[in-house]
């Protein structure tokens, strides 16, 4: 398989990303030989994702990045680079290659420490491959401060980096950035497209697979986790209900501090074993003795892993939150569907009866402004509005 086997139904992108690697890796050969480099080259040095969640930027991202260091044998012989089993294709998709530099956070954002490192890196020439490759999935977490550091190296970048920025729109990333990037855009894979992913690469049954995929309307990610995860299906299962309990005061209220209970109980999952991982290798770094005593002055290292572990936690409660309320969205979608007499496909096929009912119940006009509701909420979060206010505001509207 290529490297390119991950990237679902972006056909565009792929043919662009390939072209790509054929005249990146024309460029190398050129330097190694001496000769002059080819006319009107694709490649470029920094390059910005952009598309919906779920449509595969980072995997974009990250199969481009393989084909860059691509060594396989049908390359030299005018072929694609991307084979994906040379070493330079399964070092950098496995995430162990020398010159690839994945980053992706589990905070809030990307802060000007880190992104200082990364500029650093990136002035260095590549130790064993090809390319030196910066993957930023996260540059739309980038704080201020941060962005400006990052500007100066992708506009002076070192003769052999490549910086690979991913982000859900243009919009979200500095605008003397994006002005520097080529810029490729990824759309919302089809249902059919994903099921056939899952069927294909996890094994996962063609009906569960069409129903995980029609769930979640092209998601990979989440397209997959319902297919495997019980968990996942149990909790969408729980949102669902939340338009059949909102119809007095009470019932919002009630609804509204599930749905926060849940989201914690998601992040205390998450959490709980890479954080008591981490605290016992940081233990071990620092030379705790038996018994778990710390020596003197690592307090304060202690006191920072644990600051990194509070904010990467409240960050999963946000995913967690953000995710209930995609699935909100995608009822109260079906239901307005229904109003109107659409013929598109409805996501929620599986509940069609609390849909049948939600609809009989109220007009178009209403599903409108509870989408919007749904929307205002996702707004409330992003201001680091308590996420209780914001849900029990939320869950009032919807009645």
């Amino acid at each position: 398989m290529t490297v390119w086997e991950d990237l679902v139904g972006q056909d565009r992108v792929r043919t662009a990303l390939a072209a790509a690697a054929r005249d990146a890796d024309a460029l190398v050969t050129a330097d190694a030989s001496g000769t002059a480099p080819p006319e009107a080259s694709k490649m470029t040095h920094a390059w910005l994702f952009t598309g919906p969640p779920g449509a595969g930027r980072a995997t974009a991202a990250r199969a481009f990045a393989a084909a860059l260091q691509c060594t396989g044998p049908d390359r030299a012989l005018g072929g694609e680079p991307g084979c994906g089993f040379c070493d330079g294709c399964h070092t950098s998709l496995i995430g162990t290659h020398a010159d690839v530099e994945v980053i992706r956070t589990d905070l809030l954002s990307i802060g000007v420490k880190e992104t200082r490192e990364l500029v650093r890196r990136a002035q260095l020439s590549p130790a064993v491959g090809r390319w030196q490759v910066i993957v930023m999935e996260d540059a739309d977490r980038l704080t201020e401060g941060a962005g400006n550091v990052l500007l100066k190296a992708v506009e002076e970048p070192a003769p052999r980096t490549v910086w690979l920025l991913c982000a859900p729109s243009l919009e979200d990333v500095l605008p003397t950035i994006r002005s520097r990037c080529r810029h490729l855009v990824l759309s919302t894979p089809s249902v059919a497209a994903v099921a056939d992913f899952l069927i294909r690469r996890d094994g996962i049954e063609p009906e569960a697979a069409r129903a995980a995929a029609r769930a979640t309307q092209g998601h990979i990610d989440r397209a997959r986790r319902l297919a495997t995860d019980e968990r996942a299906r149990a909790r969408r299962a729980t949102v669902l209900k939340m338009p059949l309990r909102v119809e007095e005061i009470g019932g919002c209220l009630k609804a509204a501090q599930e749905l926060i209970d849940a989201a914690a109980e998601d992040a205390k999952q998450a959490s709980e074993t890479v954080d008591a991982k981490e605290t016992e290798d940081m233990k071990a770094a620092l030379g705790a003795a038996a018994g778990g005593r710390m020596p003197r002055g690592t307090a304060g290292a202690m006191k920072e892993l644990a600051d990194r572990q509070k904010r990467r936690s409240t960050r999963t409660q946000r995913d967690s939150l953000d995710l209930a309320l995609s699935d909100l969205t995608g009822f109260y979608r079906d239901v307005l569907a229904l109003q109107l007499g659409s013929r598109v496909a409805l996501a929620n096929e599986d509940v069609r009866d609390a849909l049948d009912r939600v609809a009989r119940a109220s007009t178009p006009e209403r599903s409108l402004r509870r989408i919007e509701a749904i929307g205002a909420c996702r707004q409330a979060l992003d201001r680091n509005v308590a996420p209780l206010l914001a849900v029990e505001s939320m869950a009032v509207s919807l009645r």
